[in-house]
């Protein structure tokens, strides 16, 4: 079975991620027979880089990056899902993507982002470092307008409004790794 990580990409208490990456699990889970997993990066915990040596050589000193690239290394694509901070991406996350090289490469990848207006310019800046590491975008990266002050219910029936591009995002995870 082919195996996609859903990597939650902020740390921040009361975090809205986890709510997003939950319901994402249950949306793909029904339109694919892929198997998608949550990743959450603050169970992960790594520290700011502090590998001496360029992520790319795979020369890692540090157990916490080994069983990082490990992890990484076992999986066959991912969903990033991140709240846009200041017009750009979470920096714990960013950090996450830097521990490591060759582990990304090739690797197929969606963009989940939100905020007030959907969190756009989050994706613009992500999809550089993506097409960096020369991981493999899929066409289908959801933009999900929340509000910080959304309650829960209420972000719920936002997310929901979705699922019909979930459901194309699980196709295009199939089409990419069968």
């Amino acid at each position: 079975m082919k195996k996609v990580g859903i990597i939650v990409g902020s740390v921040r208490p009361n975090r809205r991620s986890m709510q997003v990456a939950d319901w994402l699990k249950v949306q793909l889970k029904k339109s694919t027979k892929v198997q998608f997993d949550i990743i959450d990066l603050k169970e992960i915990d790594l520290p700011m880089m502090n590998e001496p040596k360029i992520p790319y050589l795979g020369l890692y000193i540090h157990e916490k990056t080994r069983k990082w690239s490990e992890l990484v290394q076992s999986y066959d694509g991912f969903v990033f899902v991140f709240p846009q901070y200041n017009w750009g991406y979470p920096a714990v996350l960013k950090n996450a993507i830097d521990y490591l090289g060759k582990e990304w490469r090739d690797k197929p990848v969606s963009l989940v982002t939100f905020g007030g207006h959907g969190g756009p310019q989050a994706q613009i800046a992500m999809k550089l470092v993506i097409t960096g590491l020369k991981m493999t975008p899929l066409p289908v990266n959801l933009q999900i307008s929340l509000m910080p002050d959304d309650s829960i219910a209420t972000a719920d029936r936002k997310l929901n409004t979705y699922n019909s591009q979930v459901a194309l995002l699980g196709t295009a995870f199939e089409n990419k790794l069968f």
